[in-house]
């Protein structure tokens, strides 16, 4: 949700790229003996961006083929205003950086006060619609299970609650009086605490999580069928339910309609998708290769990812109100807020009845 690719309306009003990533972008370019000329560069904006602002930049090469021209591209990222109040920009780049190392995502070409130049990933970025292909999907469960595998360095505390409890006081500081009776933030504490211990297991499986795995944000070489998870801002350690059930969350969404910020929850995977998919997730074990969880072992996880899509409301419930405050992006974010809480609400005692 707060990463990019969030809306096909998400343009800022400025697409201007600074004058520091122009030095980058001009001494990468130069770097390529096939560009005849690192001034002529196209500036694409990317439609979607929630976050930051995104641009692909191109060159054409000096080819032959004149019908069919070749191009060199990479991705400049400048970083939205204000949004830094959701994560620690510096460990977000350490984490690209790891996972660059770990070539599990984009190469880091450069970075400039308010923002970075990236390696351009000759993949499509997928589609809400995507998500419920199965073939693609269980290379979306795949990939999550090698991605919460990873050995990060640094802390591997859960983060998730103290974002919440965090997330909270800032959404109350930034409200108006009226926005934080609306949403009943005054409960929240009590809601978010009372969650934490109903959700919290001495057996629960925890790993370096995404935390906002919507299709923006994976990208599939068509010809490999090579899954790549992009976009690590709010990446860290977790309850891996928790970025399951996030991921189902956003089956709800499609950022590229007209109503970007409107989700529909009829879309929200069935019974027997979820067990699909976390049976490929299980089995795909490490130490086990071609692992056939149990029966038990399925329905577990299943009934653990149910209960942790409360917190992915609450979660992006309150970035939205944060996000109104802060953030310049034409997006309604307030609306998007409404019906996280509502959703919150709506299935809270069904799911902690699992």
């Amino acid at each position: 949700m707060g990463s990019t690719d969030k809306s096909n309306n998400c343009e800022r009003k400025e697409n201007r790229i600074p004058d520091e990533a122009m030095m980058i972008l001009k001494s990468v370019a130069a770097q390529w003996d096939d560009i005849a000329d690192v001034n002529a560069l196209q500036v694409i904006p990317l439609k979607g961006a929630m976050t930051n602002e995104v641009y692909q930049i191109k060159w054409l090469t000096n080819s032959t083929l004149e019908l069919h021209p070749r191009s060199r591209k990479v991705l400049v990222r400048i970083y939205g205003e204000g949004v830094d109040i959701f994560f620690d920009r510096e460990n977000e780049i350490r984490t690209f950086e790891f996972m660059s190392r770990k070539g599990q995502g984009p190469l880091l070409l450069g970075r400039f006060s308010t923002g970075r130049v990236e390696e351009f990933i000759r993949a499509r970025t997928l589609t809400a619609s995507d998500l419920r292909d199965p073939e693609i999907s269980a290379l979306i469960a795949a990939k999550m299970k090698e991605f919460h595998n990873l050995d990060m360095t640094g802390s591997k505390s859960i983060v998730l609650w103290d974002r919440l409890l965090n997330w909270l006081k800032d959404a109350k500081r930034l409200s108006s009086p009226q926005e934080a009776e609306a949403f009943q933030l005054s409960v929240m504490n009590d809601e978010i605490c009372a969650l934490k211990k109903s959700l919290t297991t001495a057996h629960q499986l925890v790993g370096f999580c995404h935390n906002d795995l919507q299709y923006g944000n994976i990208m599939m070489d068509e010809e490999t069928k090579l899954i790549t998870i992009i976009d690590y801002e709010y990446a860290s350690y977790n309850p891996v339910a928790f970025d399951l059930a996030n991921h189902f969350c956003e089956m709800a969404a499609d950022y590229h309609t007209e109503t970007p910020h409107i989700l529909d929850y009829n879309k929200y995977p069935g019974l027997k998708e979820r067990q699909t998919f976390l049976c490929i997730y299980l089995s795909c074990s490490e130490f086990c290769a071609g692992h056939q969880p149990s029966d038990f072992e399925v329905e577990q996880l299943v009934e653990q990812v149910e209960k942790y899509t409360l917190a992915s409301h609450l979660l992006w419930g309150l970035w939205g109100i944060i996000s109104e405050h802060v953030n310049k992006i034409d997006f309604d974010y307030i609306e998007y807020a409404r019906q996280r809480f509502r959703q919150y609400w709506a299935k809270k005692s069904a799911a902690l009845k699992c």
